[in-house]
């Protein structure tokens, strides 16, 4: 198939402005935004976003989960969509450019197809995943897991927040229950651009990162049990502290990372220690050990080493230890000639580039699964996200937002 000119590209002034005044909507304390998934604020960016679409020419469907498809037709009624999108929702203290630059990249990409007369052979489809973040309604990617058959529906529909609200309820309840069954769709082939929420891209001065991989995830809760007693009055041969415990599993879980370098990760993100006060020693320690790499084996081989270490460790010490997993997914190679698709427009536009992983979870890993998918990376300052001070350039937007164009043109075959 022929390849998009060179000279094409997306209107940087126009896709800033864009971002700027979805931002207007949810705003934060500090900058950034808390557009939480199924609030009032929610509904309001997707009215917004609609409105957007269909001033740009485009058709809305919504699905039963809340998923948002801005469809542009192409020549040939029988050709499979290609797909570009990500998330409107944002986390409680979010910025104004995780999951949002690839929904308005890819609108923007659309626009510009309007302005240049350019026609595809396939149609052009712009999504908006409901609840990727996860913060409110536990997992993330949810919708996303839903259409490619991870979860099910029912199962979502129950997800309850920290108020006991339902996912169902509050997605009736903001007025974006569709009518389209989840799943049903078919698709040619996806992009999501995305910040990289790392810091290689920037220090590597790197305009793009293409994708080849996400990591896969391991969660797992840890829970050692010792004995409260005084921390005063007990003498040291004679405690039972599970708070100790906990220390040492988790250098164990370093060490377990670094030995697996340069792409594994793995740390504790989420402590309770209990009774959890100044003179008791904790009778009980409750911890989640998250590991990531992009090699099943190497997973794997993290998990046995926790749970062979941490009893090791707990035995030593007379305390109790408790395993559970609690969520993961296995690593994800994205599609070869996708790929390509976004090396190649990088390129072809100039822009200097580089292979990457991306380290967090992304609607298009389990689109991946469903839908020959890739991802193209831009730069965050400093590699902070899920922070309202996140931030990123408008080079660096219009950049991956470029790429975005170019490879969706090139797989959506240009017919005019």
């Amino acid at each position: 198939m022929a390849a998009p000119g060179e000279n094409l590209r997306i209107n940087a002034d126009r896709l800033w402005d864009s971002l700027m005044e979805m931002a207007k909507i949810g705003p934060g304390v500090a900058g950034g935004n808390n557009r939480q998934t199924l609030t009032d604020a929610d509904a309001e960016g997707r009215a917004l976003f609609q409105k957007w679409c269909e001033d740009a020419g485009m058709s809305m469907g919504v699905d039963t989960m809340g998923n948002m498809f801005a469809t542009r037709e192409g020549t040939d009624p029988d050709a499979l969509p290609v797909y570009m999108g990500s998330h409107l929702d944002t986390q409680p203290t979010g910025g104004k450019y995780d999951g949002v630059l690839g929904v308005l990249g890819a609108l923007e990409a659309v626009r510009s197809m309007n302005d240049l007369g350019i026609k595809t052979k396939h149609p052009i489809v712009i999504a908006n995943w409901t609840n990727e973040e996860g913060t409110r309604f536990a997992p993330a990617m949810l919708s996303s897991g839903v259409f490619a058959g991870i979860h099910t529906q029912d199962w979502a529909y129950d997800r309850v927040d920290a108020e006991g609200k339902k996912f169902g309820d509050e997605l009736k309840r903001i007025g974006w229950v569709g009518d389209e069954e989840v799943g049903a769709r078919k698709m040619h082939a996806m992009f999501e651009l995305h910040i990289e929420q790392g810091p290689i891209l920037e220090a590597e001065e790197k305009d793009i990162g293409v994708v080849t991989h996400g990591q896969g995830l391991s969660w797992t809760q840890v829970t050692v049990t010792g004995k409260e007693s005084h921390t005063g009055s007990t003498p040291m041969p004679m405690r039972k502290n599970a708070g100790l415990g906990m220390g040492r599993i988790l250098e164990l879980v370093d060490e377990i990372a670094w030995s697996h370098k340069p792409d594994a990760v793995g740390a504790a993100g989420h402590i309770d220690i209990y009774p959890n006060s100044r003179n008791v020693i904790p009778g009980k320690a409750v911890f989640t050990v998250d590991f990531r790499s992009p090699n099943l084996a190497t997973i794997q081989d993290m998990e046995k080493r926790l749970a062979e270490g941490a009893k090791k460790i707990c035995d030593e010490m007379g305390l109790e230890v408790e395993l559970e997993k609690v969520g993961g997914f296995d690593p994800v190679e994205f599609d070869k000639d996708c790929v390509s698709a976004v090396r190649d427009a990088a390129d072809r536009l100039g822009y200097s580039h580089r292979d990457i992983i991306s380290g967090a979870g992304h609607d298009a890993c389990w689109i991946n699964q469903v839908a020959p998918t890739a991802m193209i990376m831009c730069p965050c300052v400093d590699g902070l996200s899920h922070n309202e001070a996140e931030e990123i350039s408008k080079d660096w937007a219009m950049a991956g937002a470029d790429v975005l164009f170019h490879a969706a043109l090139e797989t959506a075959e240009i017919v005019s």
